[in-house]
């Protein structure tokens, strides 16, 4: 077992999610993990330390200043010890503390002085996951290397629906043994994400480009690495932080794209997210084009890009098991998708809408359809870090068929 001998600290802060956690122990221990539980003074709330005590078999610590506790004083040596903090329900309070700094109770403390890999399993009510606030301290966390398993989605313990529920807990144990090098579905396999724009130069000051953000091929980046996988971005120009564990390639051109690529194969998988600019200017100017009156604006002579899907997905030795396209629409959405899936020879499409009054371009959510030769599968609206952990589990699945 991967997991055997190894220590994990957990930490439990307040939410009803907290009852998922004795399950979590049980199966830790199972594996022959140590596990020693850290419960906050709103986590008590709703788990006891008697039962916490008795499923991971070490004491339970709750108070910072438990001078006759052999673990009070000595919370950076305890921080330091485990090979892995995990912090399931990790609250939104919880989450905006570690983001800040804070350290006002025991686990804060922890959190702060450990300098070793922490695993974040968020729980919170969906309007609180979906807050700027919630989001920019995990954009926080994350650019500090902080990793994450979840929130899902469904039916929420205050009566709502959404995003936020606590990862289940096979998902929780993926995501340790991942983050601990273990045999995540996806270990040992490579992959290669394509995000963002590419941008086309007009003259060296202007350039033609489009609206992608990027947060969707960097959230399925990031996804299938949080399942193992060694995974290679190219990226065009984004205002996101590099995801967690992958290796990033920044780029421009679509054919500056396409290099990275085929630099970065071989691949048991590739997904291209990017939204590639067909086409580009001819011939762009080396000096910025000036504008004077009473002379017609220049004319510009374009041509097109490479085509990197079709490309990657065509037959030979280089070819990655899966080709993964995307298919960006205002129209038509599947008509299209088909077209598309057909035309590139890849495996899937991955359709969506992104016409201005969709907001996925830009925005945190995105609606998707699965386009295959097996037909066309509808998921409902999720955030697009959602969109990427449910592919990715997806294509890990695809994957163990294709050897």
């Amino acid at each position: 077992m991967p997991l055997a001998g190894r220590r994990i600290l957990l930490v439990i802060a307040g939410g009803i999610a907290a009852y998922k956690c004795l399950e979590l122990i049980r199966r830790l221990r199972e594996r022959g993990v140590s596990v020693r539980c850290v419960l906050t003074k709103a986590g008590a709330h709703f788990v006891t330390p008697m039962s916490l005590a008795a499923l991971s078999e070490q004491p339970v610590h709750e108070d910072l200043f438990a001078l006759t506790d052999d673990f009070g004083m000595s919370h950076i040596r305890a921080s330091r010890e485990a090979d892995l903090l995990v912090v399931a329900p990790a609250t939104a309070n919880l989450i905006a503390k570690m983001a800040h700094g804070l350290a006002d109770d025991l686990a804060s403390t922890l959190l702060l002085a450990s300098d070793k890999p922490i695993l974040l399993a968020p729980s919170m009510n969906v309007v609180m996951w979906r807050h700027p606030a919630t989001q920019a301290n995990l954009a926080i966390l994350h650019g500090r290397g902080v990793l994450q398993v979840g929130p899902g989605a469904g039916e929420l313990a205050c009566g709502e629906e959404g995003d936020g529920r606590l990862a289940e807990v096979p998902q929780i144990i993926a995501a340790v043994e991942a983050a601990l090098g273990g045999a995540g579905p996806l270990a040992g396999r490579r992959a290669l994400v394509t995000s963002g724009p590419t941008v086309e130069p007009i003259d060296p000051v202007r350039y033609i480009a489009n609206r992608s953000s990027g947060k969707q091929g960097h959230a399925i980046a990031q996804a299938l690495q949080e399942l193992g996988a060694s995974v290679t971005l190219v990226s065009g120009p984004v205002h996101l932080p590099d995801p967690t564990g992958v290796t990033v390639v920044k780029v421009e051109t679509a054919r500056e794209m396409l290099a990275a690529c085929q630099a970065a194969l071989p691949a048991d998988l590739a997904v291209c997210a990017a939204a590639v600019a067909d086409w580009r200017v001819a011939a762009p100017s080396a000096e910025k084009t000036k504008k004077a009156d009473g002379v017609p604006p220049p004319t510009l002579q374009m041509v097109a890009n490479p085509d990197i899907l079709a490309t990657l997905a065509a037959p030979g030795p280089a070819r990655p098991k899966l080709v993964v396209g995307f298919a960006a629409e205002t129209e038509n959405l599947i008509d299209h998708a088909k077209a598309k899936l057909a035309r590139k020879g890849c495996d899937l499409i991955v359709a969506n809408d992104v016409s201005p009054s969709s907001g996925t371009f830009g925005g945190d959510d995105n609606q998707v359809h699965l386009v295959g030769a097996g037909g066309v599968e509808a998921w409902p609206p999720l955030s697009k870090v959602l969109v990427a952990r449910r592919l990715a589990a997806h294509l890990a699945e695809l994957l163990k068929g294709n050897v």
